[in-house]
């Protein structure tokens, strides 16, 4: 075969993966995502060895369970056909491709900086000089927003193309945040470094990617970890997931200015975030999760005191979801605004909440599933008018989905050990691929050891990487007063992008 399929959390040594000459390594990889609505590109990356660059390329199989592997060596220079001709869900992975590396392709339509990271190819090649799609015309006009924002939020910036409040076209420009969070993972060499950098990734996101990284680091090193250990990494992912989305909710609910909503769900978001502080003694769980072991074990007392606040939290909140669904003048709001297509999310290769809004089912809890996900039979919330009434009704069922969840896992608590088994060192000359499902959906990390087992490449996917095009397709036609309801119904994240 000219691919090796491989398992989430399966490490391979790197010469297991075929390399192919180009011609092949592009006719198979769009050929797998050509016409194939389960298959998507979890990442696709390159790095420097031995003077050229090699490519490894991972497709995810959402009905065989499966991610294809397969890699390429070109010389610098090399002037390629382009994946994202045939299918654009490579674009963003070509576009950095071209930035880090200097790779050209001959007919990538929209070949242009993705991240301006400190080691990206063409140091001339600034943000303040970033190529803005324009139109000349007397009758439209352009509205340029951040990257300083009025709100307390991250730096990007929206240019809008309008004809009057219609929005025509939204050009959406990251890349002000430069941490070099991978390369980060390179230089620091102790485990609690590490971990501390993936729990940086993304702020509300602190479960999904230190989950991320803790697999692959357990993967590398051969360590299978313990049903305690899955256990609480599967309570805390549901608890970020519901905390995230009550907050969402109030912030949505705040920008149409419907307050009682964002008063309730603001307040309602507090007691779980505030459980994680009791549990683990930080409300965003920083430190609760480190590769090969349970740190805070989760005991039966605090599965009482989870059931109490699960007790108090979800009357209160069916109650304001209904309040909030019922009233005519936040439909009129939601309803067939900032519409994504089944087509469009399928094309860009969305996931997440953002695939599952259109009637794409991607979710890995399902296709791709780690800790006790297989046990509780994950079933997705999947809606089909991609808008953002879609995107809201996600986030409330799945809220109540997740509550489900907890009550059923807090049934039976596993008993933790006292003695921590030792997870050993990582393997020289290897290859992992690590996914989770956040909140906002597929979380990929990628790793590959030297001979000495030390890191050579660590690769972070966060879903937002595939889901900013969907935000400015959505707006298009919408009025731009309807911008800050549809950017929130996303809650895309900008630290998540500018790695």
């Amino acid at each position: 075969m000219n691919y090796i399929a491989i398992t989430n959390k399966q490490a391979i040594a790197v010469s297991d993966i075929p390399v192919l000459d180009y011609d092949a390594f592009f006719d198979q990889n769009t050929r797998f995502v050509t016409d194939h609505p389960a298959r998507h590109c979890v990442n696709y990356f390159g790095y420097h060895k031995d003077g050229l660059i090699k490519m490894i390329c991972c497709i995810a199989d959402d009905e065989t369970h499966e991610i294809y592997v397969s890699a390429c060596v070109i010389s610098q220079g090399w002037q390629l056909k382009s994946f994202t001709a045939v299918h654009f869900c490579f674009e963003k992975f070509e576009r950095e491709l071209h930035e880090n590396f200097g790779i050209k392709y001959i007919d990538h339509p929209w070949d242009k900086p993705v991240r301006y990271a400190f080691n990206r190819f063409d140091k001339e090649s600034t943000i303040a000089n970033y190529p803005f799609f324009g139109i000349d015309s007397e009758e439209l006009h352009e509205v340029g927003v951040g990257p300083i924002h009025a709100g307390v939020i991250e730096p990007g910036h929206f240019r809008f193309l309008c004809n009057g409040e219609q929005i025509l076209h939204l050009e959406i420009q990251l890349g002000y945040q430069h941490r070099g969070i991978e390369q980060l993972f390179l230089t620091k060499k102790k485990p609690l470094e590490r971990v501390t950098i993936a729990e940086g990734i993304a702020g509300d996101t602190v479960v999904g990617h230190t989950l991320a990284f803790a697999q692959v680091w357990e993967s590398l090193c051969a360590f299978e970890p313990r049903r305690d250990i899955d256990y609480a990494r599967t309570i805390a992912l549901e608890l970020e997931r519901i905390a995230i989305h009550t907050g969402d909710l109030g912030a949505v609910c705040a920008d149409i200015a419907y307050q009682l909503g964002a008063s309730v769900f603001g307040r309602l978001r507090t007691p779980i975030i505030n459980f994680m502080q009791e549990w683990c003694g930080n409300r965003l769980a920083k430190g609760l999760i480190r590769p090969g072991r349970n740190k805070y074990p989760f005991t039966t007392a605090l599965a009482q005191r989870l059931t109490e606040v699960l007790d108090a939290f979800e009357p209160d909140f069916i109650e304001m979801t209904k309040e909030l669904f019922s009233l005519p003048s936040a439909l009129s709001r939601f309803e067939r605004t900032g519409v994504v297509s089944y087509e469009n999310v399928l094309s860009i290769g969305t996931v997440g909440m953002s695939a599952r809004m259109s009637g794409l089912n991607r979710d890995i809890r399902l296709s791709h599933p780690n800790g006790l996900y297989a046990e509780l039979e994950h079933e997705p919330i999947v809606k089909h008018h991609g808008d953002v009434y879609s995107r809201v009704q996600i986030r409330k069922q799945e809220v109540v989905q997740s509550i489900e969840y907890l009550r059923k896992l807090m049934q039976e608590i596993p008993e933790t050990p006292l003695q921590n088994s030792a997870i050993g060192d990582a393997q020289p000359n290897t290859f992992t691929l690590s996914l989770a499902e956040g909140w906002r959906g597929e979380i990929c990390h990628c790793a590959i050891t030297d001979a000495a087992g030390e890191l050579r490449i660590y690769k972070v996917k966060d879903p937002s990487f595939h889901n900013w095009l969907a935000l400015a397709l959505a707006v298009r036609n919408n009025e731009i007063s309807d911008f800050p309801v549809n950017n929130k119904s996303f809650n895309l994240s900008y630290c998540g992008h500018d790695l």
